[in-house]
């Protein structure tokens, strides 16, 4: 009924969907950087979508079960074995007990995402087992703290009498260049024409300053006469121009207010893209009509949340 952590790697951390109703407060919701690849690794083994998982950045990681259970790989595309035998993301397994997983540096993106059924087993903190650790909550010590090795995580142990794929047409892909859409939100219209154009047309490169609170981008600066502003709420993916011109797009681990003048946010859909993101890969910005990234984001909750089990 345990997944031993044998090795945690650098950066493993508990999470759910978010500690959603805080951010008056100055808690932020924390929750999975990449929101497509975590849906789909609940999604594969029939779980509740908020079923706590196991987010690995960068790797190598490596746990045993100590009971036989069904698990799933999902995001970055990394080389993974149980038992030695190659397995591949994007897919549901069954593991018997005493099996061990494996799963190295990633080739391409960032962070994979490892379910197993039912979800792992963990205390709440404000509602929510993610662990953001600039705030000190959540994860298995309730303290905001990363996964350490010889960690033991608790499951309700059910293996499912098939194994599935994610269908092609929805398993990531990490393009050199990411099209990443933008809404028109906060300062956007104070910002000159010229700014917006050049804001535009650039194409920026993610730096290596990139964690889960902000990705820092570099290219050519974005003018904006005015830098100080009275603080105001912060939404997940804000992208703030701060004094040096350069965007900083605000992920999940964000603070909750900020006074920087912020171009727009980037829309739901390219923020996963974003998290899978590595230093040196460059990102180019485009207009997101508002009404169609909301019918997207309800197609998506509504396959996740409340549509039919079958992939």
């Amino acid at each position: 009924m345990t997944l031993h952590i044998e090795q945690a790697g650098p950066l493993s951390l508990l999470q759910d969907l978010g500690r959603h109703g805080y951010q008056c407060v100055g808690v932020t919701p924390g929750g999975p950087m990449d929101a497509h690849a975590f849906h789909w690794a609940n999604r594969l083994l029939d779980n509740a979508a908020d079923a706590p998982q196991v987010e690995i950045t960068m790797g190598p990681f490596r746990a045993s079960f100590k009971q036989a259970t069904s698990f799933s790989l999902c995001g970055a595309d990394v080389a993974a074995t149980l038992n030695g035998q190659a397995i591949m993301p994007w897919h549901s397994w069954q593991a018997k007990t005493g099996d061990l997983l494996e799963i190295g540096y990633p080739k391409k993106g960032l962070r994979t995402y490892l379910a197993v059924s039912g979800g792992f087993t963990i205390s709440k903190t404000l509602g929510s087992v993610s662990t953001v650790m600039r705030d000190q909550f959540g994860g298995l010590t309730k303290e905001g703290k990363k996964l350490i090795d010889g960690d033991v995580l608790l499951f309700n142990p059910k293996v499912l009498p098939y194994c599935r794929t994610v269908p092609e047409q929805f398993v990531a892909k990490f393009p050199e260049i990411i099209e990443v859409g933008v809404l028109p939100t906060y300062q956007f219209s104070q910002f000159s024409l010229k700014a917006r154009a050049a804001f535009f047309d650039e194409l920026y490169t993610v730096t290596p300053q990139i964690d889960r609170m902000g990705y820092r981008l570099k290219g050519k600066p974005i003018e904006f006469a005015q830098q100080s502003f009275v603080s105001e709420g912060i939404a997940l993916g804000a992208i703030q121009i701060p004094a040096n011109g350069q965007p900083i797009v605000l992920m999940r681990d964000r603070q909750t207010i900020g006074g920087y003048p912020k171009m727009g946010c980037v829309c739901n859909r390219d923020l996963n893209l974003l998290a899978q993101a590595t230093p040196g890969t460059q990102i180019r910005f485009f207009l997101q009509d508002l009404n169609e990234a909301e019918a997207e984001l309800h197609q998506q909750q509504n396959y996740f949340f409340t549509g039919t089990r079958d992939c």
